[in-house]
């Protein structure tokens, strides 16, 4: 379908609706956390790092940075879960609202017929009634123990004001998904995953974008739980989805093409974490330090979220 780059430019496509999209909805807090959560310890945190793969990227330097003690979700939200939350406040999606959302071309239903592809990106495909309950496209459906996706910055926003939580920052983040285990690339150290193994996370084996031969057992998502958990005890906190973070997606550069590029990405909300769609001759971002960003309102099938909440202080 198209020749493949070493690190090219993120493969998630860009919704940017601009003045169209709606601002989270508040909604009233659950009384209960939802799902298994972990507590992660204050101190100092490693952000970034100084063997940086793509330094448009702003992966580095390697800092050291205070957090505070938290508590994180175990998984990212499941689809049951967000099911619950939308029971209980009749929440819309932005996908919903707008009728429409990405695709990958792979996973469009024969049943839809044409679609519209993505300038630059011609693998992603607008697919109307494509949401969060409608994954690709009407008849689809979702899995209940799978990451919620085609979801938005403001949904999750909406759902973790929901739960009592937030959106983590990128700092504390990066200190969970390290899970202990310090200056490493990915949650259980060093060694990188391919596409003869060692299967630790759910990514792309393969030819990208036209083949998956899914050795590592999936072809999309997996459960939110798979894969063997870091060191706190949080599973897949690389590959299977894009998790949505609390903060802008920034770099500091001085190269006139990043500068020109962050000029059209105002706005955007920093992703972590890379998908099942990432692969390592494409886009090498299922990193701990790798990061993307995508607008606040942008929907697709592999892009969820996971919440953190405050810790309790001590007594």
């Amino acid at each position: 379908m198209t020749e493949q780059t070493q690190n090219a430019p993120c493969c998630t496509p860009i919704t940017n609706r601009g003045a169209a999209a709606s601002a989270p909805i508040r909604v009233a807090p659950n009384s209960q956390r939802i799902g298994d959560c972990v507590d992660i310890p204050g101190g100092t945190a490693l952000i970034g790092t100084d063997q940086s793969l793509i330094a448009e990227d702003g992966e580095g330097p390697l800092r050291r940075v205070k957090v505070k003690p938290f508590v994180i979700g175990a998984t990212t939200v499941t689809h049951a879960q967000f099911a619950k939350f939308v029971a209980a406040t009749d929440y819309v999606t932005e996908a919903e609202k707008f009728g429409w959302s990405f695709v990958f071309w792979s996973d469009v239903p024969a049943s839809i017929g044409d679609t519209q592809a993505v300038e630059h990106i011609q693998w992603w495909r607008k697919v109307e009634g494509a949401n969060w309950r409608e994954v690709h496209g009407p008849g689809t459906g979702a899995q209940d123990d799978h990451p919620v996706t085609q979801v938005s910055w403001n949904d999750a926003t909406a759902f973790a004001r929901w739960a009592g939580g937030r959106l983590p920052s990128e700092a504390e983040w990066e200190h969970a998904a390290r899970g202990g285990l310090g200056d490493v690339a990915y949650p259980w150290g060093d060694t990188a995953p391919t596409d003869a193994g060692p299967y630790d996370c759910n990514i792309w084996q393969g030819r990208f974008p036209d083949t998956n031969t899914a050795a590592d057992g999936y072809g999309g998502t997996a459960p939110a739980q798979s894969f063997a958990p870091n060191g706190y005890g949080l599973y897949n906190m690389v590959g299977n989805v894009w998790e949505w973070t609390a903060q802008p997606f920034r770099v500091k550069s001085l190269k006139k093409d990043v500068r020109q590029r962050l000029t059209a990405m105002s706005g955007f909300k920093l992703l972590k974490g890379g998908s099942f769609l990432c692969h390592h001759s494409y886009c090498h971002r299922y990193r701990i330090a790798a990061r993307s960003g995508n607008s606040p309102d942008s929907t697709t099938p592999h892009q969820g979220f996971r919440v953190v909440w405050d810790a309790a202080p001590r007594a």
